[in-house]
C-alpha cells in the first residue's frame, strides 16, 4: 500500500452507504481503499418490507446485494458487524474479533427499539419491527407459531406505535395472517401515544389512513402509551390492559446498544450527533447517516429552534449522494458540503390490500394505482444497486 493511500471504512450497509458504493463504482479513486463491514451480504430496503410482510413479494425482492455492490466499487466486504470503535486510535473492532484501521469512517447502521418489559407468565408473543436486518427471522418464527393456532379461534393482534410504519406494518401483517389462516378471526388494534395518527401529515392523508385502518377492521386507540407485556396483553402507562395474543412493537427507536460504550457524542436516545455536513460532532473524519444519525433540522419558529429529523428511510436515501461526496473530500482533506433536508417528502403507505396512500404535506390520495406506483418506485430503487448494474 502506498503511503498516500487512505482507508475508508463503511460501518453498516444501509441505504446511504449504497449510494456511497455506487459513487465510487462510477468514479473510482485508486488512492482510497474501501472496506464495508455489515452483518449480512444482503441488506433489506425498508420501503419494500411492508409488501413482503403482506405476501406481495419475496424477501429477496426487498434486498440489496451488498456483496455485488461492494465488488463493483472495488471494496472489501467483511460480513461481521462492528461492535466497538476507538476514534482516537482510528480502529473499529468487529464481532469476529478483527480490528480494522481507518482514516475516514462512516456509520449507517440503522436503529433498534426499546423493547417493552415482560411480566408474569405467558405474556403475548412479541414481534419487534427493528432491527430490520433480522426481521425476517422473527417473522418466520411467528408464521410457524400461527400455523399451530387452534382452528376457529379468535386472535388479537395489537401494534404499538402510531407512526406511518406502525400503521403500514399492522395492515400488512394482518393481511398476510388472514390469508395464512382464514379459519381464524383476526382482530387488530393500533395503540398510539400521540393524540393523532401521522401527526406530521396533513388532514387528508390522516383521514385516508384512518379509513384504511377502519376497512381493515382495526381499532385505533389514540393517546395511549403501551408500556409492558403481561399475561393477557399490553399494559398501558395508566395500568390498563389491552387484550393481545400477538404484539407488534414499532415504537421507541433507539441507537445500536454498542454505541453507548464509545466516545461518540450521542443524544438521549443513543443516536450519533452530526452537523450539517453529516460529520460527527467534534470528530473530524467520522460521519453518520440514516436512522443512526441525530440530525437537527431548523424550525421556523420564534425564537428559532431545531427538531430531530424523523426516522424514515427517505432521509437516508437523500443523504446518500452528499455523504459520498463528503467521504471522498474528507479522504483528500478537502472542504465538505452541507446536506439540506427536504421541506416535504413523499410518503407512500401500503394498506395491505394491494392499495396504498400517497402523502406529501397536506396532499393525499389513495388507490390501487398508488400501490402499483409504489411497487415500481421500490423495484427501480432496488434494481439500481443490484446486478446487472444499469447505471
Amino acid at each position: 500500500m502506498t503511503p498516500s493511500m487512505k482507508d475508508l471504512v463503511l460501518i453498516g450497509a444501509g441505504h446511504a452507504h449504497a449510494f456511497v458504493l455506487e459513487a465510487f463504482a462510477q468514479h473510482p479513486d485508486p488512492s482510497i481503499a474501501i472496506t464495508v463491514v455489515s452483518d449480512s451480504a444482503l441488506s433489506a430496503y425498508s420501503g419494500s418490507v411492508p409488501a413482503w410482510l403482506a405476501g406481495e413479494c419475496s424477501l429477496r425482492e426487498t434486498q440489496i446485494d451488498v456483496a455485488a455492490l461492494s465488488k463493483r466499487a472495488g471494496s472489501r466486504l467483511i460480513t461481521s458487524p462492528a461492535v466497538a470503535i476507538d476514534p482516537t486510535k482510528r480502529r473499529v473492532t468487529l464481532a469476529n474479533g478483527e480490528v480494522i484501521h481507518f482514516d475516514v469512517a462512516s456509520f449507517n447502521v440503522g436503529s433498534t427499539l426499546q423493547l417493552p418489559e415482560k411480566h408474569g407468565e405467558q405474556p403475548p408473543y412479541l414481534l419487534a419491527m427493528r432491527p430490520l436486518s433480522s426481521l425476517h427471522y422473527r417473522w418466520q418464527v411467528l408464521r410457524e407459531k400461527v400455523d399451530q393456532f387452534p382452528p376457529g379461534s379468535t386472535q388479537q393482534l395489537v401494534s404499538v406505535g402510531g407512526g406511518a410504519a406502525g400503521c403500514e406494518t399492522l395492515m400488512s401483517v394482518l393481511a398476510q395472517l388472514r390469508q395464512q389462516r382464514p379459519d381464524i378471526t383476526w382482530q387488530g388494534t393500533l395503540v398510539s401515544a400521540s393524540t393523532t395518527l401521522l401527526s406530521d401529515a396533513g388532514r387528508l392523508p390522516r383521514w385516508l389512513t384512518q379509513r384504511a385502518l377502519r376497512r381493515a377492521g382495526i381499532t385505533v386507540l389514540p393517546s395511549v402509551r403501551g408500556q409492558a407485556l403481561i399475561a393477557g396483553g399490553v399494559q398501558t402507562s395508566k395500568g390498563e390492559l389491552i387484550d393481545a395474543d400477538i404484539v407488534l412493537w414499532a415504537t421507541g427507536a433507539i441507537g445500536q446498544p454498542w454505541l453507548q460504550d464509545t466516545a461518540l457524542p450521542l443524544n438521549q436516545r443513543g443516536f450519533i450527533q452530526v452537523n450539517k455536513t453529516l460529520e460527527v460532532v467534534g470528530q473530524p473524519g467520522l460521519f453518520a447517516a440514516g436512522d443512526c444519525a441525530a440530525f437537527n433540522q431548523p424550525r421556523h419558529s420564534s425564537p428559532p429552534s431545531s427538531s430531530p429529523l424523523p426516522k424514515a428511510g427517505v432521509y437516508a436515501v437523500r443523504q446518500g449522494p452528499v455523504l459520498a461526496e463528503n467521504l471522498r473530500a474528507a479522504c483528500h482533506n478537502e472542504s465538505l458540503v452541507n446536506w439540506k433536508p427536504p421541506k416535504r417528502v413523499l410518503a407512500l403507505i401500503g394498506t395491505g390490500d394491494s392499495h396504498a396512500i400517497a402523502s406529501r404535506g397536506a396532499i393525499g390520495f389513495s388507490g390501487r394505482w398508488v400501490w402499483e406506483w409504489k411497487k415500481r418506485i421500490d423495484a427501480r430503487f432496488i434494481a439500481r444497486f443490484n446486478p446487472p448494474f444499469k447505471h
